[in-house]
């Protein structure tokens, strides 16, 4: 029975030992997966960030690539508005616009230029702005 007795104090003092050497090693443990659990949050934390940032900067950027396609189709509308404006002083240079620049009643002040051909030129004794004005009116209409 003494036995006995010696055997279950031999073995509680090795299960007392044995926990006092593996109690540091379960608390490291422990520490470690909190540490690997703090960690992993950070990681989530700045993966969340970052993307966050992407997202603004994706916006911006599409805003700006909107911007520069306004800018782009407002630089061809000035293209086309300076080649018509290029293409009206052509017209106002070689005399083709010159009714634009005489009002009906002004007609006779003009008599003789430019604008107004010899009274021979046409049976009616217009010429140009009579030739204009019988030209539009033979166009048809386009708000029919």
């Amino acid at each position: 029975m003494s036995g006995a007795i010696i055997a279950i104090v031999v073995i509680a003092a090795l299960v007392v030992l044995a926990v006092v050497f593996m109690l540091p090693r379960l608390r490291e443990g422990v520490r470690v997966r909190q540490r690997e659990r703090e960690l992993n949050q950070r990681r989530q934390g700045a993966a969340t960030e970052h993307r966050q940032v992407a997202d603004t900067r994706a916006r911006r950027a599409e805003a700006a690539e909107q911007r520069a396609r306004i800018a782009e189709q407002e630089a061809r509308r000035e293209r086309a508005e300076a080649e018509l404006r290029r293409e009206r002083a052509t017209t106002h240079e070689r005399g083709m616009a010159d009714h634009e620049l005489v009002e009906e009643d002004e007609r006779e002040h003009f008599a003789g230029t430019s604008l107004e051909e010899p009274a021979t030129a046409d049976s009616d004794g217009g010429g140009l702005f009579s030739r204009l004005r019988r030209d539009r009116d033979r166009e048809p209409s386009h708000r029919d």
